[in-house]
This record gives C-alpha cells, structure tokens and sequence, in this order.
C-alpha cells in the first residue's frame, strides 16, 4: 500500500520504470511501435464495430420486407377465397353467373398484381439477407485484425521485458497478419 509509506515493486514494474526512465533504445523502439499498434487497432476495432451494425441493420431490413412479402402472400390468399366462392355461387340456381364471373376475372386480375408485389419484396428481402452476410463476414475479417493486433501488443510487451529480439520480430510479424487481414476486410474479401 503505498498510502502508507510502503510499496512492494514486482520484477516487472522495476523493468518498466527503468526503461521508461532510462535511454534504452530498444525499449523505445518497442513502445513506439506498441503504440503504432495500439492506435491501428482502435481503428480497426471501429471497422469492425460499423460492420458489424451493418449487418444488423440489412438483417432488420430483410426480416421487414420478409414480413411485407407475407402481408402481400396473405392478401393473395384472401383473394383466392373470394374468388372461389364466387365460382361456387356461379352454379348456384339462380345466380347472376355474369356477376360472379365478372367477380371472378376482378380476383385473378388483381391476384397477379399482387403476386408480383410479394415476389418482388421476397428478392428484396433476399437482397438485404446477402448484403448483411457479406457485412457480417467483413466484420469478422475486421475482428480478426483486431486480434492479431491485440496478440502484436502483448508480444511486444513481453519483449520489452524479456528483451528478446526474436520477440520483437514475432510481434512485427504478427502485426503484419494482422494489416493483412483488414486489407481483406477492407476488400470485402
């Protein structure tokens, strides 16, 4: 507790405060790097948070023209009701046939406009569904970046204290997958 006048350093607190306050030039090399990556990585973080709220809006919009589209296949079917009964009461002894039939034709007619207009808002909504899962897939690439990043600044840390150089380069390296990766997502690949 250093509030009353004891504090207890560990082993890597001491490396830390030494490098920060000395003219180690590798320790400096790895905390500008470390914070090159940390500052890549928030943007990639962003990336992959505005993706990911694509998608989750293209998927609403797929659900609400999957809904419009069964409105318009309801409506369809009321229609096709209707329009049997009024080839029903055609046979009915005594109906005005030319009435019901006139019924009937009005049904179909208005049947096909409505087909249509489901059908159309089906492929809309299939249109949305793709488009959210191509953002949905971006966002993992942009997540994935994000990690490989993460992976980067904990290497780096761990090679400021161990001050091995392979480390370093393994940091470096792992950086390197990490840009590749949000070149794919910037890529839509």
């Amino acid at each position: 507790m250093s509030g009353h006048g004891f504090h207890v350093h560990g082993p890597h607190d001491h490396e830390l405060e030494h490098a920060a306050h000395g003219n180690d030039d590798f320790a400096s090399k790895i905390a500008v790097m470390t914070a090159i990556m940390a500052t890549v990585g928030a943007l990639f973080g962003y990336e992959g948070g505005a993706t990911q709220n694509d998608a989750a809006m293209f998927k609403n919009e797929s659900a609400i023209k999957k809904t419009e589209a069964s409105n318009q296949w309801n409506f369809y079917q009321s229609k096709s009701s209707k329009q049997n009964l009024a080839e029903l009461a055609m046979v009915i002894p005594g109906a005005d046939v030319a009435k019901y039939k006139a019924d009937v034709e009005r049904y179909k007619s208005e049947k096909e406009k409505i087909k249509k207009d489901a059908e159309a808002l089906e492929e809309e909504s299939k249109t949305w569904e793709h488009k959210s899962e191509a953002a949905l897939h971006q966002h993992h690439r942009w997540a994935q970046a994000m990690t490989a990043v993460q992976i980067a600044i904990s290497l780096a840390a761990i090679t400021l204290l161990t001050k091995k150089k392979w480390l370093q380069y393994a940091s470096y390296g792992v950086a390197g997958v990490g840009v590749v990766l949000a070149g794919l997502a910037a890529l839509h690949i």
